[in-house]
Formats: structure tokens, C-alpha cells, sequence
């Protein structure tokens, strides 16, 4: 049976900071940041901005937390941690293809060394065939962050409840069978080029807009604001724009985008939410 509550994470993560209301259908950002806080320390200053529309934020040390514990990273999290939004480890889950073993150690050492509040699992497998096998790394996430011991693959307190916030991050739309073992599906992850012309599936009206998330680089300043029509229009509630591109082998998301203020305050400009 189809989850269509509000993930259990989004009344503390997803929250309208300025009144103390849920407001989970408007946009709010969804920012990964593969940049060193040494390299970018102003822009990891702007995401702990207070009144800065943040869904939350993935932590990406090195393809995954590091060797070791960083202390600026530590410092950078503690800070956005303050401001109430929500950090997420970054895993690579390589299409499926990561061993489950070495996923649990690097979300045990984010937990351990960054104190996260949650996993944002890239390159999730989208096949039905994987469904069970991603069901059990989902389910093991959620019991690494309750604070249990174990291999929690065989339980089911990672549907339909729990701790923390897991996103799968498929970059398209996955098998719909995902949609109920995890917090949030980025089920566009792409080029302005391509996001607009893309289209949503009819499965995806079941659910609510807080479900899914859209990331999309190279889109020009002067179609912001119909990037965000677009999201809407395809039912994504977590967003992340930016003018970078991923040109000559380029990172689109080691900083923020050079309309990152004028984005914050389109968002905050938002109509009151619908009831």
C-alpha cells in the first residue's frame, strides 16, 4: 500500500523556519556540496544563512566521509546543524553495484565522525530487480541512525517509519516500488536542456510533492523562474539549480549557483501554502 503521508523526517527538516509551520508543498532547496569548506568557505556560509529555504544538504567528503574526520568539515556541519538543517552523508551506491558491507562502514564513519541526519544514496539502482537488495540498505540506514546494532535487511522498520531522512538519489524515475522504501526520489538529476522537455510518469501523482526532488545544472539565470514552474508542474518540492555545468568534466554542484541570492529570494517569495 502506497505511504502517502509526509515522511516522518519533514515536520523537523522540511519545516517553514519563519512561522514554525509545515509548509511542505513549497519549493525548498535540496543542495549537494562537493566543495571543501577551505576551497568555499563563503558558500558554505550562505546555506547556514538563517531564512535560507533549506530542505537539507549532502555532505560529500570524498565520494563518500573520507579516511579520517576532517575538522573543517566538522565545523562546516556543526554550524548548518544549528540553523536546524538537516545533513546528509553521501553514499555511492553505483547503480547498485556497491557492496553492502562497505556502504554500512561509510554511513557508520559519517555518524561517527559528522553526527549526519540522514544518507543521500547517489546513483541508486532503479530496476525492479534491485528493489530488495536497495529495501535492505535503506532498512540498515535507518536502524545505523536509531541508533541500533545489526543488520536490520530482514526487519521492516525502514517503511513507513524510523529516524533520519534517506534519500535515493536515481537521477530518473525509478521503478515506482522505490518510492516506498525511502524519505525522497531525485527522479531528474540533469541538464536544463533536457529537464525542459522531460515529463513525469503517471505513477508519481500517488504521492506528494515532498516525495521527490530535482536537480538540474546549466540552467540559465533568465529561466529560473520557469525551471521552478516545471517543478511544480511534475510534483518535485526540493529543488537545486544552478548556472554551473558539468562542461569538459566539470563538478556542476563543487559550488553554488552565481543566482544562488536571487534564487533564495524567488523562493521566499513563495504564495502562502494551499490547505
Amino acid at each position: 500500500m502506497s505511504r502517502l503521508t509526509p515522511p516522518h523526517f519533514w515536520g523537523a527538516g522540511l519545516r517553514d523556519r519563519s512561522g514554525g509551520q509545515d509548509r511542505s508543498d513549497r519549493l525548498g532547496f535540496g543542495v549537494p556540496v562537493n566543495a571543501h569548506p577551505l576551497v568555499a568557505p563563503a558558500e558554505w556560509g550562505e546555506l547556514a544563512r538563517p531564512g535560507t529555504p533549506l530542505h537539507w544538504v549532502v555532505l560529500n567528503v570524498a565520494g563518500g566521509p573520507g579516511t579520517r574526520p576532517d575538522p573543517l568539515y566538522t565545523e562546516a556541519v556543526a554550524r548548518l546543524r544549528e540553523r536546524g538543517v538537516p545533513v546528509l552523508g553521501h553514499l555511492d551506491a553505483a547503480r547498485g553495484e556497491r557492496p553492502f558491507g562497505a556502504l554500512v562502514q561509510d554511513a557508520s564513519h559519517y555518524l561517527d565522525w559528522y553526527r549526519v541526519d540522514g544518507f543521500y544514496l547517489d546513483r541508486a539502482p532503479t530496476e525492479r530487480t534491485a528493489l530488495n537488495e536497495c529495501r535492505r540498505v535503506t532498512t540498515t540506514l535507518r536502524a545505523l541512525l536509531a541508533g541500533d546494532d545489526g543488520d536490520a535487511g530482514n526487519s521492516d522498520a525502514g517503511e513507513g517509519g524510523g529516524d533520519g531522512h534517506i534519500v535515493l538519489g536515481h537521477g530518473t524515475h525509478p521503478f515506482p516500488g522505490y518510492a516506498e522504501i525511502a524519505d525522497q526520489l531525485v527522479t531528474f538529476s540533469g541538464p536544463w536542456t533536457r529537464y525542459r522537455w522531460s515529463e513525469a510518469p503517471q505513477w508519481t501523482a500517488a504521492y506528494p510533492p515532498e516525495r521527490f526532488a530535482h536537480l538540474v545544472h546549466g540552467v540559465p539565470q533568465s529561466h529560473l523562474v520557469t525551471a521552478m514552474r516545471i517543478a511544480r508542474w511534475q510534483g518535485a518540492a526540493t529543488v537545486c539549480f544552478t548556472d554551473r555545468t558539468d562542461r569538459n568534466g566539470t563538478d556542476p554542484w563543487e559550488g553554488l549557483a552565481g543566482y544562488w541570492d536571487e534564487s533564495v529570494r524567488t523562493l521566499r517569495k513563495q504564495p502562502p501554502p494551499s490547505i
